[in-house]
């Protein structure tokens, strides 16, 4: 299993980092509206889709997001989409936590489907966008997520005694919430000790001030932890481990994804400020 991992990370890495790293925006988000058409014909599978109106998901979602992108393009600011986007995020993780797993099946499943699907698309909308305004805003977001959840990891395992959701996730602690607090703080502090310009989240934050800063960063670490979780409710009432086995060894694109779905919106509405 762990020499599966490497491969698919290296083969993932191998693609990934030049598209971007290319001085144009397009080829990275080109790359990543492919891994997008997955996790739309992911979210159908998990919501009991058969296989061709899945594939007709996945399909779709892309053909919009590309449509989308050929007459619109990523340079125009819309923080009332991020706005809106922020707000639904925070009452699904409201309403669907406390639901816990027994409560996602009970919610309509053209409801269940539609929604999701939309706020992947969206995902996808903030990273291109970001994407545009630089890899080091880019790369700051993803950074923010990969830090609260490695911090987490090690946080957890050293000290996570009182579990966070054990309906929904029984490895995760609060231990490791605020270790993956921690460790998004000292990642925002680093880099504005380096690089105090607004090219990236945290110098945008920083130039808001330091409570605002503090609260957005915490926010975004709350929301990495509650995209994890919803995808872990999801599964679990779906009755399956992982998303799907497109990323041998990993999942599926939702199991890598699925911290970044509320953070990248959220992140540019702060950006945007």
């Amino acid at each position: 299993m762990l020499k599966q991992r490497v491969i698919t990370a290296l083969l993932l890495l191998a693609v990934l980092l030049p598209a971007l790293f290319y001085p144009a925006p397009e080829p990275f988000c080109a790359v990543a509206l492919l891994f997008i058409v997955g996790g739309g014909w992911e979210w159908a599978r998990l919501n009991g889709l058969g296989p061709v109106a899945a594939a007709l998901s996945g399909g779709a979602l892309g053909t919009l997001l590309a449509a989308l992108w050929w007459w619109l393009g990523f340079a125009a600011p819309v923080p009332l989409l991020w706005q809106g986007t922020a707000l639904v995020w925070v009452l699904l993780a409201v309403g669907l936590l406390r639901a816990g797993v027994a409560g996602w099946p009970a919610l309509p499943r053209v409801w269940r489907f539609g929604v999701g699907w939309v706020l992947i698309g969206l995902a996808w909308w903030a990273m291109a966008q970001a994407r545009h305004l630089g890899v080091a805003m880019l790369l700051s977001v993803l950074m923010l997520v990969w830090m609260a959840d490695i911090a987490a990891y090690f946080g957890g395992k050293a000290w996570g005694r009182r579990k966070l959701a054990p309906a929904i996730s029984p490895g995760k602690s609060w231990a490791g919430v605020y270790s993956g607090a921690a460790g998004v703080l000292l990642l925002a502090a680093g880099w504005v000790a380096i690089d105090p310009s607004a090219d990236s989240l945290y110098g945008r934050l920083w130039a808001l001030g330091p409570l605002p800063a503090l609260l957005a960063l915490a926010g975004l670490t709350a929301l990495s932890v509650a995209g994890d979780l919803i995808e872990s409710l999801v599964k679990r009432s779906a009755g399956v481990k992982d998303s799907s086995g497109l990323l041998p060894g990993h999942g599926g694109v939702l199991d890598r994804v699925d911290a970044l779905l509320p953070v990248l919106p959220v992140a540019m509405m702060l950006a945007t400020l």
